[in-house]
Protein backbone atom coordinates (compact mmCIF):
# COMPACT_ATOMS: atom_id res chain seq x y z
CA UNK A 1 0.00 0.00 0.00
CA UNK A 2 1.23 3.49 -0.85
CA UNK A 3 2.08 5.77 2.05
CA UNK A 4 -0.60 8.34 1.17
CA UNK A 5 -3.26 5.62 1.04
CA UNK A 6 -2.16 4.37 4.44
CA UNK A 7 -2.39 7.85 5.99
CA UNK A 8 -5.82 8.41 4.39
CA UNK A 9 -7.14 5.07 5.64
CA UNK A 10 -5.89 5.48 9.20
CA UNK A 11 -7.01 9.13 9.41
CA UNK A 12 -10.50 7.93 8.46
CA UNK A 13 -10.35 5.28 11.19
CA UNK A 14 -9.23 7.85 13.76
CA UNK A 15 -12.08 10.22 12.88
CA UNK A 16 -14.41 7.25 13.31
CA UNK A 17 -13.15 6.94 16.91
CA UNK A 18 -14.14 10.52 17.81
CA UNK A 19 -16.92 10.82 20.37
CA UNK A 20 -20.43 11.50 19.09
CA UNK A 21 -20.07 15.10 20.22
CA UNK A 22 -22.04 17.68 18.27
CA UNK A 23 -19.72 20.34 19.68
CA UNK A 24 -16.62 19.20 17.74
CA UNK A 25 -15.98 22.13 15.40
CA UNK A 26 -12.63 21.14 13.86
CA UNK A 27 -10.55 18.09 13.04
CA UNK A 28 -6.87 18.80 13.73
CA UNK A 29 -3.79 17.49 11.92
CA UNK A 30 -0.57 18.31 13.80
CA UNK A 31 2.19 17.65 11.30
CA UNK A 32 5.45 16.67 12.95
CA UNK A 33 8.42 14.33 12.80
CA UNK A 34 10.51 12.38 15.28
CA UNK A 35 13.40 14.58 16.47
CA UNK A 36 12.58 17.01 13.64
CA UNK A 37 13.92 14.45 11.14
CA UNK A 38 11.92 14.75 7.89
CA UNK A 39 12.62 11.06 7.22
CA UNK A 40 10.41 10.20 10.21
CA UNK A 41 7.18 12.15 9.72
CA UNK A 42 3.85 11.65 11.42
CA UNK A 43 0.53 13.40 11.80
CA UNK A 44 -1.39 13.53 15.08
CA UNK A 45 -5.09 13.40 14.16
CA UNK A 46 -7.41 14.97 16.71
CA UNK A 47 -10.22 17.42 17.31
CA UNK A 48 -11.32 20.45 19.29
CA UNK A 49 -14.72 21.36 20.70
CA UNK A 50 -16.84 24.41 21.44
CA UNK A 51 -16.21 23.83 25.16
CA UNK A 52 -12.46 23.90 24.50
CA UNK A 53 -12.78 27.23 22.66
CA UNK A 54 -14.93 28.69 25.44
CA UNK A 55 -12.33 27.69 28.03
CA UNK A 56 -9.51 29.13 25.89
CA UNK A 57 -11.39 32.42 25.51
CA UNK A 58 -10.68 33.11 29.18
CA UNK A 59 -6.96 33.57 28.46
CA UNK A 60 -6.65 34.15 24.71
CA UNK A 61 -6.18 37.65 23.36
CA UNK A 62 -9.20 37.40 21.04
CA UNK A 63 -11.93 35.06 19.82
CA UNK A 64 -9.98 33.91 16.74
CA UNK A 65 -7.00 32.89 18.85
CA UNK A 66 -9.18 31.00 21.33
CA UNK A 67 -10.89 29.07 18.55
CA UNK A 68 -8.21 28.54 15.90
CA UNK A 69 -4.71 28.96 17.32
CA UNK A 70 -3.03 25.63 18.01
CA UNK A 71 -1.45 27.27 21.06
CA UNK A 72 -4.91 27.00 22.65
CA UNK A 73 -5.93 23.59 21.35
CA UNK A 74 -6.74 21.00 24.03
CA UNK A 75 -4.76 17.78 24.30
CA UNK A 76 -7.15 16.10 21.83
CA UNK A 77 -6.26 18.78 19.27
CA UNK A 78 -2.58 19.13 20.03
CA UNK A 79 -1.48 15.59 20.82
CA UNK A 80 -4.31 14.09 18.80
CA UNK A 81 -6.26 10.94 19.35
CA UNK A 82 -3.79 8.82 17.41
CA UNK A 83 -0.56 9.32 15.48
CA UNK A 84 -0.32 8.17 11.86
CA UNK A 85 2.91 7.64 9.94
CA UNK A 86 5.26 6.18 12.54
CA UNK A 87 3.17 3.08 13.06
CA UNK A 88 5.01 0.03 11.63
CA UNK A 89 2.99 -0.16 8.40
CA UNK A 90 3.19 3.60 7.84
CA UNK A 91 6.91 3.84 8.59
CA UNK A 92 7.69 0.97 6.22
CA UNK A 93 5.52 2.41 3.44
CA UNK A 94 7.06 5.86 3.88
CA UNK A 95 10.64 4.63 3.71
CA UNK A 96 9.95 2.38 0.73
CA UNK A 97 8.30 5.21 -1.20
CA UNK A 98 10.91 7.80 -0.15
CA UNK A 99 13.63 5.48 -1.44
CA UNK A 100 11.80 4.92 -4.74
CA UNK A 101 11.44 8.71 -5.16
CA UNK A 102 15.15 9.21 -4.48
CA UNK A 103 14.44 11.22 -1.34
CA UNK A 104 15.86 8.91 1.30
CA UNK A 105 19.32 9.55 2.75
CA UNK A 106 21.35 7.94 5.50
CA UNK A 107 22.66 9.72 8.59
CA UNK A 108 26.17 9.96 7.13
CA UNK A 109 24.94 11.53 3.87
CA UNK A 110 24.35 15.17 3.08
CA UNK A 111 20.59 15.56 2.52
CA UNK A 112 21.03 18.35 -0.05
CA UNK A 113 17.45 19.44 -0.66
CA UNK A 114 15.98 16.01 0.00
CA UNK A 115 14.97 17.03 3.52
CA UNK A 116 12.89 19.92 2.13
CA UNK A 117 11.39 17.65 -0.53
CA UNK A 118 10.44 15.09 2.13
CA UNK A 119 8.64 17.82 4.10
CA UNK A 120 6.80 19.04 0.98
CA UNK A 121 5.78 15.48 0.11
CA UNK A 122 4.44 14.86 3.61
CA UNK A 123 2.49 18.13 3.48
CA UNK A 124 0.92 16.88 0.22
CA UNK A 125 0.05 13.55 1.87
CA UNK A 126 -1.63 15.32 4.81
CA UNK A 127 -3.56 17.71 2.56
CA UNK A 128 -4.69 14.71 0.50
CA UNK A 129 -5.82 12.85 3.62
CA UNK A 130 -7.86 15.85 4.77
CA UNK A 131 -9.44 16.19 1.32
CA UNK A 132 -10.28 12.50 1.39
CA UNK A 133 -12.03 12.91 4.74
CA UNK A 134 -14.22 15.55 3.10
CA UNK A 135 -14.65 13.82 -0.27
CA UNK A 136 -15.54 10.45 1.20
CA UNK A 137 -18.12 11.98 3.51
CA UNK A 138 -16.35 10.51 6.54
CA UNK A 139 -16.48 13.71 8.60
CA UNK A 140 -20.19 14.20 7.96
CA UNK A 141 -20.85 10.51 8.66
CA UNK A 142 -19.17 10.70 12.07
CA UNK A 143 -19.88 14.29 13.18
CA UNK A 144 -23.19 14.86 11.42
CA UNK A 145 -22.02 17.92 9.52
CA UNK A 146 -18.97 19.19 7.65
CA UNK A 147 -16.22 20.72 9.79
CA UNK A 148 -12.79 21.98 8.71
CA UNK A 149 -9.54 20.09 9.06
CA UNK A 150 -6.92 22.44 10.50
CA UNK A 151 -3.41 21.44 9.42
CA UNK A 152 -0.48 22.89 11.31
CA UNK A 153 3.22 22.40 11.82
CA UNK A 154 4.40 24.06 15.04
CA UNK A 155 7.90 24.33 13.57
CA UNK A 156 6.62 26.14 10.46
CA UNK A 157 3.63 28.22 11.59
CA UNK A 158 3.52 30.11 8.28
CA UNK A 159 2.51 26.91 6.47
CA UNK A 160 -0.72 26.58 8.49
CA UNK A 161 -2.92 28.84 6.37
CA UNK A 162 -1.86 27.50 2.99
CA UNK A 163 -2.14 23.86 4.09
CA UNK A 164 -5.54 24.39 5.68
CA UNK A 165 -6.81 26.35 2.68
CA UNK A 166 -5.62 23.64 0.28
CA UNK A 167 -7.25 20.87 2.35
CA UNK A 168 -10.76 22.27 2.81
CA UNK A 169 -13.70 23.73 0.91
CA UNK A 170 -13.36 27.53 1.15
CA UNK A 171 -16.64 28.01 3.02
CA UNK A 172 -15.46 25.76 5.86
CA UNK A 173 -12.32 27.78 6.54
CA UNK A 174 -13.53 31.33 5.85
CA UNK A 175 -13.40 32.31 9.55
CA UNK A 176 -10.05 30.59 10.05
CA UNK A 177 -8.52 32.34 7.02
CA UNK A 178 -9.35 35.84 8.31
CA UNK A 179 -6.03 35.84 10.19
CA UNK A 180 -3.91 34.70 7.22
CA UNK A 181 -1.01 37.19 7.12
CA UNK A 182 -0.64 36.48 3.39
CA UNK A 183 -4.07 37.89 2.57
CA UNK A 184 -4.62 41.61 2.45
CA UNK A 185 -8.26 42.01 3.39
CA UNK A 186 -8.07 45.79 3.54
CA UNK A 187 -7.48 46.03 -0.21
CA UNK A 188 -10.43 43.75 -0.95
CA UNK A 189 -12.92 46.01 0.84
CA UNK A 190 -11.63 49.18 -0.83
CA UNK A 191 -11.75 47.51 -4.25
CA UNK A 192 -15.36 46.50 -3.61
CA UNK A 193 -16.32 50.03 -2.60
CA UNK A 194 -14.76 51.41 -5.79
CA UNK A 195 -16.69 48.98 -8.02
Amino acid sequence: MAFAEHVERVAGEVVGEFPADGAIYAVTFRIDSVDQDPRLPYVAVGYTTEADAAKSAQTASDAWEARWSYAYFPETGLEGVRVVGRDPEGAEAHRREAESRGLWYEDDEEPDERDELLVEWFYEVCVGAARRLHGSGRIVEVLGRPVPVILYDMFDPDAMFELTSDANPAELVAEFMTEDPGVDLSGASSELSEA
